[in-house]
């Protein structure tokens, strides 16, 4: 077969025939990635401040061990080396951390801001081979449906403690229902995560990717079109949910510092 040579060739790193400004979105997307993963590595790493009365950090929750009230299995254990720091979120953070981290979005995202693969289209990346996903590290972007499977369930316990922040202590010992602006912080917190894990495309595939039609599955079909109708929308979701986890950890850790006090609606 006859063939043609195109005379292509490989621009330089940043070169490109666009006249926009390609690299806003990136450097936005760098600062928003970065600022939100210094402060919730440096907040995990505290293992202090992190419950407020009712309030708990969803950076902390569950809290497996620790000394809070929130704790389900006690304090720390006798088996935790000494030399080891210990915090309740490294024991449950990596989950939702992992999900994120291979989050079909937020790969694109982190591919231009941070690796430049490419910086933008049609933008020269500083690398001649491409590599893909189909070796490491890379290739464990694969584990993505995983990680849903554990984040869907702390989803479930997050809601769980926006119930948990209804309740006040009151004299005697008992609790008095009452909303106060944590209350309506975890809340928020917790329907964006939801709008956010609910509408992932692995949820998608699980729900429907192994039927050939799905009118014959009026629930899985129901299932299918909501979590579609929340993927049109992802980007939103990922980036308000990013927001909303780390000023619910800001809050409950400036309150229980001393710093505000929360605001008691009723």
């Amino acid at each position: 077969m006859a063939q043609v040579d195109l005379g292509l060739t490989r621009i330089g790193f940043g070169r490109t025939a666009r006249i926009d400004r390609w690299w806003v979105g990136p450097s936005l997307a760098f600062a928003g990635l970065s600022a939100f993963v210094v402060y919730a590595t440096w907040a995990a790493l505290q293992g202090a401040h992190y419950t407020s009365g009712p309030y708990l950090s969803p950076f902390y929750s569950p809290e497996l061990f620790g000394d809070s009230p929130h704790s389900w299995f006690g304090p720390k254990p006798s088996w935790w080396p000494a030399w080891l720091l210990f915090s309740p979120a490294l024991l449950v953070l990596w989950a939702p951390g992992g999900f994120r981290l291979t989050c079909y979005y937020y790969r694109g995202a982190y591919y231009k801001s941070f690796w430049a693969d490419p910086p933008s289209c049609a933008v020269g990346e500083p690398r001649a081979v491409y590599r893909g996903e189909a070796s490491l590290p890379l290739i464990l972007q694969n584990v993505h449906r995983y990680f849903m499977y554990l984040a869907l369930p702390i989803l479930v316990i997050l809601a769980y403690d926006v119930w948990k922040a209804m309740w006040f202590p009151a004299p005697g010992g008992r609790t008095r229902f009452g909303i106060g602006l944590g209350t309506l912080v975890l809340a928020v917190n917790v329907v964006l995560l939801g709008g956010y894990a609910l509408g992932c495309h692995s949820l998608r595939h699980v729900v429907g990717g192994r039927l050939d039609a799905l009118s014959g599955s009026p629930v899985r079909r129901t299932a299918y079109d909501c979590a579609s109708c929340l993927n049109r929308r992802h980007m939103s979701w990922a980036w308000c949910s990013l927001f909303s986890v780390g000023l619910a950890d800001l809050y409950v850790r400036l309150c229980s510092m001393g710093v505000i006090r929360d605001w008691r609606i009723f």
